[in-house]
C-alpha cells in the first residue's frame, strides 16, 4: 500500500457561510504516489490482463509495462528527469500509451503535440515548452524539420530502445512535480500550456475510478486528441484498476467511435463531448442504443437535457454524466450525474466539486456571493495547476491567493465562468465573462483568432464572434475591415489562418465591413455587429449547375444546412464551411430525403454534390421520394 493524503478539515478557517462550507467539504484520501507508480502496482496485481487493444494487437499489462521502462530507460540516458518536458507526438497506437507511461518513468512530464495541428503552432509549442527531447513517428517528423530538439521515433529507433532493461526505474519524481504541460488557446495570440501535477492528477483519477465505477476488466475506447483533456478520463483511469483501452484510429466525425459502440460489450464508460453524443444520437438506431457503455461521462461544454431525451428513454440503466472542469485544474473538478426526475430541456448542472476540490461564487471583490446569486467560479484544491508555463504575468492574473483555504500557499484558479449555487448546494454554469468560448468542446480564446487575423496583411481591423443564429450550429464568424478599401479574399484569409490556427478555430463565416461598430468608449460593439446573410458560394454556372435529380435536391440540401444562397455542385462541403456534427446532420436529412441506408462516412469520403450523387447512384436505392 502507499502513503495516503488525508486532507485537514479546514471549516474554521474558512469564512464563508455554514452552508457553502458544507458544499465544499470534499476532503477525502488519496495516495501520495505519480500516477505511473498507481500503473506499476496494477501490473503486480494482474500481469496477464489486457491493458491495450488496438485492431487485432493486444498488449498485456506486463508487456506495456516493459515497453515503457525501456523507453524511460532510454530517455534517463538523456537527461530525463523531474520537471523535463518530453514532446510526444504519435498517432492512436499502443506506443503513445507507451510513450506517456515511459516519461513518467523517466521522471519527466509529457507535451501532447496533436499532429493535425499547423507547423507554425507545432514548433511554437516546442520552442515555448523548451522541449528536451520529442517522441514522435516518421510519419509525423516532418512536422518538427528545423526545430533543433532530438527526436527519437518510436518505429524507426525501436530497435536501440529495445535493448535498454525492461525493469521499473526507480523515479525520482515526487507528487508535486509536473506530470504534463498542456495548451490551450491564448487571448494573446499564442497558446498557453497549463502545469498540471501529478498530485492532482492522481487526485482525479482515484475520485474518477470511484464515481465512474472503473471495473477490472471493463473497456474504455479512446478516441479523441491527447492535446484534449478529455482523454486523460479516457485513458488512465482503466489502467489503474485493471481495465483495458481501446484505441481508435484517427477519423472524421468519430465513425471509428461509432463503429466501436455498436460492437457492444463490457464497457465502463465513453468520455465524450455534447457534440459527440448529437452525433451518435443521429447515427445510431434507437434500438441500439441500450447497453452500449455502463456510463457517458460528457465535458468540453454546456450540456442540454433536450441531447439526453432519447438515451433517458431507450437506456434508461446508462448513467448520464455531466463533468465540468477547465484544463487548469485537471480535468474535471464538478460533476453532475442526470437523475430520472430531471427536467426534460435547459441546461443541466454541473454538480458539485470532485474529492478535495472546492468551488466558489465569488463577486468582483473575491467575497462570496449568497445562494442564488450569479457571481464567477473559482476552483481551490489539490488539482489547481501550478500555473501557465512561461507566463508569470498571466499566471499571477488567473491563479490567486485562495483565502479560504487557511494556507498561504493554495491557490484558486479564476475560471472566467459565470454561476450560482442553487438552494441544494448544485451548482449551474450560466455562461462566460469574457472572449472564451467553446465550440463542439473545443476551448476557444477569441482573441488568438483576433490576432492571427490582425496580422494578415490585408486587414485593418477585425473581431471575431461565435454565434448561434441557427439553434445548435454555433459557429465562429469573422469580421473584417479591410486595409485602404483594398478588396478582401476570404479564400487567402482562410488560407492564412490554416497556416497557424487548428482547423477548429478557423471561422465558418467572413462579414466584410467598410468599419466596426464602436461604444461610446470607443471599444467594438460586438452586439451590433451583423448576423451573416446568406451568401453565394459559387455561382451556378453551366459547369457547376446540378444535372442530375440527385444533384438538384442535394444541392437544396446543402442550401439549407449551410445557409448558402446558390452552391456548385463541385464544391466541398468543408471548404464552405461545413463541419463534423454539421455533416452528420446533413447525413441524416440525405437518409429521410431518399429514403437511403447512407452512413455520414460518405460525405467525409465524397464532400461534393457531385461525388455524393454519384455514391447514392451506385448505391443499391430502392427507392427515390418523388
Amino acid at each position: 500500500m502507499f502513503p495516503l493524503i488525508t486532507p485537514a478539515d479546514e471549516n474554521e478557517l474558512d469564512p464563508r457561510p455554514a452552508t457553502l462550507r458544507d458544499w465544499n467539504n470534499t476532503a477525502a484520501e488519496y495516495p501520495d504516489v505519480c500516477a505511473h507508480t498507481l500503473f506499476e502496482q496494477q501490473v503486480e496485481r494482474d500481469p496477464d490482463a489486457i491493458a491495450v487493444m488496438c485492431g487485432d494487437e493486444r498488449l498485456t499489462y506486463a508487456q506495456l509495462n516493459q515497453r515503457a521502462n525501456q523507453v524511460a530507460h532510454f530517455l534517463r540516458k538523456r537527461g530525463i528527469g523531474p520537471e523535463s518536458l518530453v514532446g510526444v507526438c504519435l498517432k492512436r497506437t499502443p506506443d503513445l500509451v507507451i510513450a506517456l507511461l515511459g516519461v513518467w518513468k523517466a521522471g519527466g512530464a509529457y507535451v501532447p503535440l496533436d499532429a493535425s495541428y499547423p507547423k507554425d503552432r507545432l514548433t511554437f509549442m516546442v520552442e515555448d515548452a523548451a522541449v528536451q527531447v520529442l517522441l514522435t513517428e516518421q510519419s509525423c517528423a516532418s512536422l518538427f524539420a528545423g526545430i533543433p530538439v532530438e527526436f527519437v521515433s518510436l518505429d524507426a529507433d525501436w530497435a536501440a530502445i529495445a535493448v535498454e532493461s525492461t525493469v521499473n526505474p526507480v523515479s525520482a519524481a515526487t507528487p508535486s512535480n509536473l506530470a504534463y504541460v498542456m495548451y490551450t488557446s491564448g487571448s494573446t495570440g499564442k497558446p498557453k500550456g497549463a502545469m498540471i501535477l501529478h498530485r492532482g492528477l492522481v487526485n482525479y483519477l482515484c475520485w474518477a475510478i470511484q464515481t465512474y465505477r472503473v471495473q477490472k476488466g471493463g473497456s474504455v475506447p479512446v478516441h479523441s486528441s491527447i492535446s484534449f483533456d478529455l482523454t486523460v478520463t479516457s485513458l488512465f483511469p482503466a489502467l489503474m484498476v485493471g481495465g483495458m483501452i481501446e484505441l481508435l484510429r484517427e477519423d472524421q466525425g468519430a465513425q471509428n467511435l461509432l463503429a466501436a459502440l455498436r460492437r457492444k460489450g463490457d464497457r465502463n464508460l465513453v468520455k465524450i463531448t455534447p457534440a459527440h453524443l448529437e452525433a451518435l444520437t443521429l447515427q445510431l438506431g434507437s434500438g441500439e442504443m441500450d447497453g452500449m457503455t455502463r456510463a457517458f461521462v460528457i465535458g468540453g461544454e454546456n450540456l442540454l437535457a433536450e441531447n439526453l431525451r432519447l438515451w433517458r428513454e431507450v437506456a434508461p440503466a446508462t448513467r448520464l454524466i455531466n463533468e465540468y472542469g477547465p484544463t487548469e485544474t485537471v480535468v474535471g473538478c464538478c460533476v453532475y450525474e442526470v437523475q430520472p426526475e430531471d427536467p426534460a430541456s435547459g441546461p443541466v448542472p454541473i454538480g458539485r466539486p470532485i474529492a478535495n476540490t472546492q468551488c466558489h461564487i465569488l463577486d468582483e471583490h473575491l467575497q462570496p456571493v449568497p445562494v442564488g446569486v450569479m457571481g464567477e467560479l473559482y476552483i481551490g484544491g489539490v488539482g489547481v495547476a501550478r500555473g501557465y508555463l512561461n507566463r508569470p504575468d498571466l499566471t499571477a492574473q488567473r491563479f490567486l491567493p485562495d483565502p479560504f483555504s487557511g494556507s498561504r500557499e493554495a491557490r484558486m484558479y479564476k475560471t472566467g465562468d459565470l454561476a450560482r449555487y442553487r438552494q441544494d448546494g448544485i451548482l449551474e454554469y450560466l455562461g462566460r465573462v469574457d472572449n472564451q468560448v467553446k465550440i463542439r468542446g473545443y476551448r476557444i480564446e477569441l482573441g488568438e483568432i483576433e490576432a492571427v487575423l490582425s496580422a494578415c496583411t490585408a486587414v485593418r481591423s477585425c473581431a471575431v464572434l461565435a454565434r448561434e443564429d441557427t439553434p445548435g450550429n454555433k459557429q465562429l464568424v469573422a469580421y473584417v475591415v479591410a486595409r485602404n478599401q483594398n478588396p478582401v479574399s476570404v479564400t487567402e484569409l482562410q488560407g492564412a489562418l490554416k497556416l497557424r490556427l487548428p482547423e477548429y478555430m478557423v471561422p465558418a463565416r467572413f462579414v466584410l465591413l467598410d468599419s466596426l461598430p464602436l461604444t461610446a468608449n470607443g471599444k467594438i460593439d460586438r452586439q451590433r455587429l451583423p448576423a451573416p446573410v446568406a451568401e453565394t458560394a459559387a455561382q451556378e454556372t453551366t459547369e457547376g449547375a446540378p444535372l442530375s435529380d440527385a444533384e438538384k435536391r442535394l444541392v437544396s440540401l446543402w442550401k439549407e444546412a449551410l445557409k448558402l444562397d446558390s452552391v456548385s455542385v463541385h464544391d466541398d462541403f468543408f471548404e464552405l464551411g461545413g463541419h463534423s456534427l454539421l455533416a452528420i446532420r446533413l447525413a441524416s436529412r440525405i437518409r429521410e430525403e431518399f429514403a437511403v441506408d447512407l452512413a455520414a462516412l460518405a460525405l467525409f469520403e465524397s464532400p461534393t454534390i457531385a461525388k455524393l450523387a454519384d455514391h447514392i447512384e451506385r448505391s443499391a436505392i430502392v427507392e427515390i421520394r418523388i
